[in-house]
């Protein structure tokens, strides 16, 4: 099968200037934001502007003054600020808020956040008897509304709730891999039958038809981890008709970085989708040569006609659960916790986890950060607060034990994974990648408001987009309109969102107003709970949701869907 190319169906290559005087529009605008220095999303300079709002929609967009004396409810004084299409975060991970909890995405929208795509590894649709009976303490979003998304078209039923019990951001999916190994074989390792396959690609296809953007995989974490290359491929080929893109956190982002490219590769190839790479890193200081061959396996494989890019966060460290220290089989069959409780087990977990280091098969990310570089984010137990903020090699000093069995323990009384932050990479890479033109920005992060966590988190649920376009931009790492393309047009067009991701008269009103000079991260590792500063004023589909440094209380956000959406 040829593989499609994507083309920018929303014809960001047409970006002339406004014209010399407004068009008649009849009605007065909602709200019109002069002689701002506007860049647009395609990439082009900068020019000074004005843009007129009418009710969701970007109405008009003028030469600077042009709009002085157009009828409108309110005026916003742009004068030395930037005026951009609203940041897409092509990571999120705000499934629970989105689905439950605190729906205006404060940490997110104060970073100038508009749009969050779901997805990575799991999501709560679609469900069948073997998702359904996952434990409710590890994912008590599917505890709750289970049965609400148990039907055929779950999927479908689940971005319709989000947009309905009203949300502060747009949101659209991948469906979870894991999710979907789930669906046809429960938590069993090993190959799937030929009925589980069966299953699981009609499961891939009514997600699709239900709005899906692609399929999305976890491939260290169980069960994702669990399923092969050519069962992975088999997916693809099913989604394949419906323009979806296989989306993965890979095998390997260390030891074996590039045998995992080359498998999401030919997962590519042979199930005849595009291919994006989240989070794309070269982990652990022994793997950090390996970046810029990682760059070069990618454009070499673009040369040879495959669409494959990459997303990431700029940041030196990532967060994860402190599970991802362990082999796979220990989670196999859903026994994570009785086999902690085992001494057999343990012992055969060491084992394993020896073996490892020398022959590396699957990704341990204690040893690729070392104890030194785990630290421990958050813990629920009152009894585990004295580690929260803590080093692990402190945690395993503390208790007096070596750092596997420090982690096993503090996994086994918290009967969780235990958020935890890894420091794996390297700012030279990071800066190498940035630049690079099929790069894209998501936070791989929840937008939790700061007030509402028990514990820490990584900064770039705050910071990510304002150290992107903020300080990576006055350190000359990026253009001021290079990096609010990757933040925006280049997460549209490749997901094929249409009307978004630029400002351009027509399209949906997701602007963000913020000062060049002051955009900036304040979030830390340290001290990671403290919002960005510089963002002045967030409109979401023509709504304020951010102004003054506060939240409005608007939730105007609505679902967005795939091309191969079929309403019912």
């Amino acid at each position: 099968m040829r593989l499609r190319s994507i083309l920018p169906v929303l014809a960001l290559a047409a970006c002339a200037r406004p014209g010399t005087a407004p068009r008649p529009r009849g009605a007065p605008y909602d709200v019109v934001i002069g002689n701002g220095r506007i860049v647009d999303g395609t990439g082009n300079a900068w020019y000074y502007g004005d843009i007129g709002i009418r009710g969701s929609r970007i109405a008009i967009i003028t030469g600077a003054g042009m709009l002085a004396q157009a009828s409108t409810v309110e005026r916003v004084d742009a004068t030395g600020l930037v005026v951009s299409p609203g940041f897409m975060d092509i990571q999120g991970q705000s499934t629970g808020f989105l689905t439950q909890g605190d729906a205006r995405i404060i940490g997110k929208v104060s970073q100038g956040v508009t749009t969050e795509i779901l997805g990575e590894g799991s999501t709560p649709a679609p469900l069948n008897p073997h998702t359904l009976r996952v434990d409710p303490d590890d994912d008590p979003i599917r505890a709750d509304l289970n049965h609400r998304f148990a039907t055929e078209h779950g999927f479908d039923e689940w971005l319709t709730w989000m947009e309905h019990r009203h949300i502060g951001i747009n949101v659209g999916s991948f469906v979870g891999a894991g999710t979907i190994r789930t669906y046809g074989m429960d938590m069993r390792q090993g190959a799937a039958s030929a009925a589980a396959l069966d299953s699981m690609r009609a499961a891939v296809r009514r997600a699709m038809e239900d709005g899906a953007f692609g399929i999305g995989s976890a491939l260290i974490y169980p069960p994702g981890n669990f399923a092969s290359t050519a069962e992975l491929v088999e997916l693809a080929r099913a989604m394949a008709p419906y323009r979806g893109i296989y989306i993965t956190h890979m095998r390997s982002e260390a030891d074996l970085l590039l045998p995992a490219i080359d498998e999401a590769i030919r997962i590519g190839r042979e199930g005849g989708v595009p291919v994006e790479l989240y989070h794309l890193k070269a982990a652990g200081r022994r793997n950090w040569d390996k970046a810029s061959l990682a760059v070069a396996k990618i454009d070499s494989a673009r040369r040879a006609g495959l669409d494959i890019q990459a997303n990431m966060y700029p940041y030196v460290a990532g967060a994860t659960g402190l599970t991802s220290c362990l082999p796979p089989s220990a989670s196999a069959d859903g026994k994570l916790m009785d086999n902690l409780r085992d001494t057999l087990a343990r012992a055969r977990i060491r084992a394993e986890q020896l073996r490892n280091e020398s022959s590396p098969t699957w990704e341990d990310l204690c040893s690729q950060a070392t104890p030194e570089g785990v630290l421990i984010s958050t813990l629920r137990k009152p009894e585990n607060q004295q580690y929260v903020g803590k080093r692990l090699s402190a945690i395993a000093a503390m208790m007096k034990k070596d750092y596997l069995d420090a982690a096993m323990d503090l996994i086994l009384s918290e009967n969780g994974r235990v958020e935890t932050t890894y420091f794996l990479m390297d700012e030279a890479n990071v800066r190498m990648q940035l630049a690079q033109p099929w790069i894209k920005i998501g936070t791989d992060a929840g937008g939790p408001a700061p007030e509402s966590v028990r514990g820490l988190v990584h900064p770039r649920s705050y910071g990510t987009y304002p150290r992107v376009v903020g300080y990576y931009v006055r350190e000359g790492v990026l253009s001021l309109e290079e990096a609010v393309r990757k933040t925006t047009s280049a997460v549209a067009t490749r997901l094929m969102i249409p009307d978004r991701g630029l400002l351009r008269e027509g399209f949906f009103a997701d602007v963000v107003l913020f000062d060049p000079n002051t955009l900036v991260d304040k979030a830390t590792f340290e001290q990671p709970l403290q919002l960005s500063a510089g963002v002045i004023e967030v409109w979401v589909n023509g709504t304020p949701v951010w102004k003054g440094g506060q939240h409005t209380g608007a939730l105007p956000g609505v679902a967005l869907r795939g091309p191969g959406y079929h309403k019912r």
